[in-house]
């Protein structure tokens, strides 16, 4: 799958994206991401990319012709592949775990718009029919963080990224799935312990539970499936 990310500064990705998993699924051809400079595309001698709002009120607004241009670039050169585009603000719909499953089984890429300052024109959204998605009930002082939460959770969905294992094991998996990946599981996510079994901290001791060190698996799928949020 590859990721375009329209952005007015795309050095703020450059250190996300070149670490850990997303690094390694890059170096294997799993995924590909492109970081696209809205200054490119903006208006005059100065790259103008944003002016005052309609209507008035505070904050400056991104304008449309900078994005439909950038958008209009890379379509050209993707043409026929299967792609959606994405528009990541505050008032957008809310992002998920099933639409991020969604999206990296059924498109071979994705386009982030990442807004800035009080939101982009409405008429990007209309001419180039985006979803418009929102990552949580709160605003951020950019889409810049979106755009990587997008990344990180689709990307990890691409056959090879993680194990099949690892993902079968995690929060939202069995949702998602006609059978439960956890038998009787209904929750969320399970405590999780590692070494060592006793921590001592501050004069006090913290066990971690006896059942996960028993080697008996039916016990310890039913601790974690009581104790899922």
């Amino acid at each position: 799958m590859r990721f375009d990310i329209i952005t007015i500064f795309p050095e703020a990705f450059e250190s996300y994206l070149s670490t850990s998993i997303l690094k390694r699924a890059q170096e294997r051809g799993l995924i590909e991401v492109r970081l696209q400079s809205l200054r490119r595309w903006g208006r005059g001698r100065h790259r103008q990319l944003d002016d005052k709002p309609y209507g008035g009120g505070a904050g400056m607004v991104l304008m449309a012709e900078p994005i439909l241009h950038a958008v209009k670039s890379l379509k050209l050169k993707i043409k026929g592949r299967s792609t959606k585009i994405i528009i990541l603000s505050a008032k957008g719909k809310q992002f998920t775990q099933r639409m991020a499953r969604n999206w990296a089984r059924r498109y071979e890429r994705l386009i982030l718009i990442s807004g800035r300052y009080e939101g982009i024109d409405e008429r990007v959204r209309q001419i180039l029919k985006a979803d418009e998605v929102s990552i949580g009930p709160y605003v951020l002082t950019d889409g810049d963080v979106a755009a990587m939460a997008v990344v990180s959770a689709v990307a990890r969905l691409i056959p090879g990224v993680i194990r099949l294992e690892s993902l079968a094991e995690e929060s939202h998996w069995s949702w998602l799935t006609k059978r439960e990946a956890v038998p009787g599981r209904k929750g969320l996510e399970y405590p999780h312990y590692t070494r060592p079994e006793v921590l001592r901290w501050k004069g006090r001791a913290y066990r971690a539970p006896k059942v996960l060190l028993s080697g008996n698996h039916r016990e310890i799928a039913n601790w974690r499936s009581r104790h899922a949020r």
